[in-house]
Formats: C-alpha cells, structure tokens, sequence
C-alpha cells in the first residue's frame, strides 16, 4: 500500500504553526481549501468557539465565509486543521468521532514538545491512515 502524499505549501505550513501558537493554551482551528486538482490552496484561520484544549467547533459564520471565498474562487472546502496543545500530532478519539466526510483531510499541528509537528490524516470509518505531508517552497 502506497502512502498519499499531499504537497504543503511553506506559507501554509507556516500559517497553521503560527494560528496554534497564537491560540495557546487553547485548541486552534481552520478550513483548508483544494483547486479541482486537489492542491492545497488555502487555509482559513478560524474561531474555536469551544475555547477548549482538547475540542474545538469552527464558529459557522466563519465557515460559511470560507465557503463563499473558496467557491468564489473555484476551489472547495475539503479538510480542516486544528492543535493539540499539549499532545502529539495524531487525531484523539473525539477527532476520529467527529469526522464526518472520509475524502477530508484532517491535519493535526502537535504542539506538545515545544516543537511542532505537523501530519495529515484521512478518517474513514473510525479508522486513521496518514498522509505524508511534503513541504514545498
């Protein structure tokens, strides 16, 4: 079995750390936007309205305006983002509960050891397959 890969833009990589870092100590949330070629186009930096460390709900005015600006654009919402402030970079059970669409990436910045990390996930029927995440310029 071959592990997908997703090729991650650097000023998006950077977005994601920068967005965690600055809602500490609380989880950190977002919408990730893809072009009909399933690149990564986008994040969108969003409100946990949860304002919790270890949950965290997109506040819907914020997604619905991520929506309109990625239609308005020709791409599509399919993946979101979110910290784990104080663990590692791999979906929690509650993650795993609440992933609703098994074609959506969910990317997890682990913020635990003072260094971060960054990895994707897809979620499909309660079970948890990474994709290798390749930074580029």
């Amino acid at each position: 079995m071959t592990l997908e890969q997703l090729q991650l833009p650097e000023q998006i990589h950077v977005a994601m750390i920068a967005h965690a870092e600055f809602c500490l100590p609380e989880e950190a949330c977002g919408l990730m936007a893809f072009d009909d070629a399933d690149a990564l186009q986008m994040v969108y930096a969003t409100t946990n309205l949860d304002r919790s460390k270890v949950r965290f709900t997109v506040a819907p005015e914020e997604h619905f305006g991520a929506i309109r600006h990625a239609e308005s654009r020709g791409w599509r919402i399919a993946g979101s983002f979110h910290s784990h402030p104080e663990s590692a970079a791999f979906p929690s059970a509650r993650d795993i509960a609440g992933a609703l669409d098994p074609e959506w990436l969910h990317v997890v910045v682990g913020l635990a050891n003072g260094m971060p990390e960054v990895r994707g996930f897809r979620i499909r029927d309660n079970g948890v397959s990474e994709v290798s995440l390749v930074e580029i310029p």
